[in-house]
C-alpha cells in the first residue's frame, strides 16, 4: 500500500539567495535501495549541488547521500552524480536553455510524492551581490513590519 501526499526531505535555501529561479521542473532521480533509506532518515545534502544536460541525460552533481548506517557492502558513493528521470523533450529544452550565458540547473528540493524521490530542479539565472544585498534587505524589512505589526496588536 502506498502512502499519499508530498514529504519535503530537503531544501535547497542557498539557491533562492544566490540565483534567480525562472521556471521550476520536477524529475525522478534514479537511486538505488540503500539511497532511498538514507534519505528517508533525512541524511541529504543539497549545498552546492547543480545538475547539467549532456548526451540526452539530465545528472545531478554535488547531491551528498550519506551511506546508510545498516546497508554495508550495498551503500553506494555518497557523491555519485545521480541521474535525473525527465521526458525527452523537457531534457533537449533544458539543454538549450544551460547553453544560455548566465543561465543554470540547480536542485532546489527533494521530496517523496507517493513513496517515490522527486527532485525539483530551478532554471536559475545568477544574482549579482547589490541583488543578494537588495532581497536580505526586502526580507529584513518584511520581518520588521511583522514585528511591529505583532507589537501594534497587543
Amino acid at each position: 500500500m502506498e502512502k499519499k501526499g508530498i514529504k519535503i526531505a530537503a531544501q535547497n535555501r542557498k539557491a533562492f539567495h544566490d540565483y534567480f529561479v525562472e521556471d521550476r521542473y520536477e524529475a525522478g532521480v534514479e537511486l538505488f535501495g540503500t539511497e532511498v533509506k538514507s534519505i528517508r532518515a533525512g541524511t541529504l545534502n543539497l549545498k552546492d549541488s547543480y545538475c547539467q544536460a549532456k548526451d540526452g541525460e539530465v545528472f545531478a552533481y554535488g547531491v551528498h547521500i550519506s551511506p546508510y548506517d545498516k546497508g554495508n557492502i550495498f551503500n553506494k558513493d555518497p557523491d555519485r552524480p545521480k541521474r535525473l528521470l525527465l521526458h525527452k523533450r523537457e531534457i533537449r529544452k533544458l539543454h538549450d536553455l544551460q547553453k544560455q550565458q548566465g543561465y543554470a540547473l540547480i536542485p532546489l528540493s527533494v521530496y517523496f510524492k507517493d513513496s517515490r524521490v522527486k527532485i525539483e530542479l530551478g532554471l536559475c539565472k545568477g544574482k549579482k551581490t547589490y541583488d543578494k544585498r537588495e532581497s536580505v534587505a526586502k526580507r529584513d524589512a518584511k520581518r520588521e513590519m511583522e514585528r511591529a505589526m505583532r507589537e501594534k496588536n497587543r
